[in-house]
């Protein structure tokens, strides 16, 4: 386990493979391995000592006076804290306006949280390579909405067992969209497609980027309420940074809070890949169904773009619909690099950005749906 902490982070800091989070996951692997530490206790997380902790004394009370370091952290994983305060700091980074000028990419977002439920209706089936429970199916599946926060928080509510894994798998197909989507987006596209040009997207106003996150906000908090705390972090980050009266919040959101943020989640996150967790065939298994969780889920936007093109006089380029997976921004990055291979004067990046945003939130009401039904 070691080894392969070891090797994230050859990946983190040679590759650059999200390194801003695969480098903490990864030390946290070392330091939750190194024999006589002491850093993390993983029966203390059992739920059986938690059922018991409820029923008898606080076991969260036992955690802190007794419990390593990471033991400490990690409960801000296990109350979902973490992953919600960066989703207040994505909020704060986020630029709704391609979406609000463009409604229609909801549309393309949606369709990319495809790969999400058909992994999870697959890997739950009764067969010899996946047999997974449905909270695991859910955990996994949520791998294909391409958004690291989200998939810990949904997993360490239905599977924390799975919690390094998954992390790891999430987080690295993140960082190889560039590699694992252009050749989905030409299979799926002809050159003609891929030509489409897209007229400039209208001015937003102030007034528009401030209702959006309160009505947002809203509305997914009255339909799916699971995903509220997701949704609430996001839209107030966002509020934060369009309203303008909260600067100083809004750039600690984005910076400070969110890099401490990111330092403890990782860690903690690293510290559940302990060798029982992490080295068995489950953990491949998870890794390949992923990647296949990913791909589809970048397909049913591309697909749902040429549908919708079939109603539309304003054609829409196809390529904007992979970016409806939440790997933000670099998802519309490899669409706009597709574009301009295609034609070097097309320039599809702001029109991505519409879909990349909706995809943020459409993860977040999937692992609200997922928890509805399974938490």
């Amino acid at each position: 386990m070691m080894a392969i902490g070891c090797f994230l982070l050859f990946l983190a800091i040679v590759r650059k493979y999200e390194p801003l989070l695969l480098l903490p996951i990864a030390f946290g692997m070392i330091l939750t391995n190194l024999p006589g530490a002491g850093m993390f206790d993983s029966s203390l997380w059992n739920d059986h000592f938690l059922k018991e902790g409820a029923e008898g004394y606080h076991s969260y009370g036992y955690i802190m006076a007794h419990g390593g370091l990471l033991d400490i952290l990690y409960i801000g994983v296990k109350a979902g804290v973490y992953p919600c305060l960066i989703f207040l700091g994505v909020g704060a980074m986020t630029d709704f306006g391609p979406l609000i000028a463009n409604p229609k990419s909801l549309l393309l977002g949606a369709a990319a949280q495809i790969g999400i439920f058909a992994t999870f209706i697959v890997t739950q089936m009764d067969l010899p390579i996946f047999g997974f429970s449905p909270e695991q199916a859910a955990s996994i599946g949520i791998i294909g909405g391409a958004d690291g926060p989200t998939a810990i928080f949904l997993t360490s509510k239905l599977a924390p067992e799975l919690l390094g894994p998954i992390a790891v798998a999430a987080y690295s197909y993140m960082a190889l969209v560039p590699v694992i989507q252009p050749p989905i987006m030409k299979f799926l596209t002809t050159e003609k497609e891929r030509k489409i040009k897209m007229e400039q997207l209208r001015t937003v106003s102030q007034r528009e980027k401030i209702i959006f996150p309160i009505v947002v906000a809203i509305i997914v908090s009255l339909v799916v309420p699971s995903a509220a705390t997701l949704i609430g972090c996001l839209m107030l980050g966002n509020l934060m940074k369009e309203s303008g009266v909260v600067e100083r919040l809004s750039k600690a959101a984005q910076n400070e809070l969110n890099n401490i943020v990111v330092i403890c989640l990782g860690l903690t996150v690293g510290a559940t890949a302990t060798a029982s967790s992490f080295m068995n065939w489950q953990t491949i298994g998870i890794l390949a169904v992923g990647i296949v969780a990913f791909g589809i889920g970048s397909a049913s936007g591309v697909l749902m773009a040429k549908f919708m093109n079939v109603f539309l006089k304003k054609k829409i380029n196809p390529l904007i619909g992979s970016a409806g997976v939440s790997a933000v921004p670099m998802a519309a990055r490899v669409s706009q690099q597709e574009g301009q291979k295609a034609d070097p004067r097309n320039f599809l990046l702001m029109h991505a950005m519409g879909p990349n945003v909706a995809g943020v939130i459409g993860s977040a009401v999937a692992a609200g749906i997922l928890l509805s039904f399974l938490g």
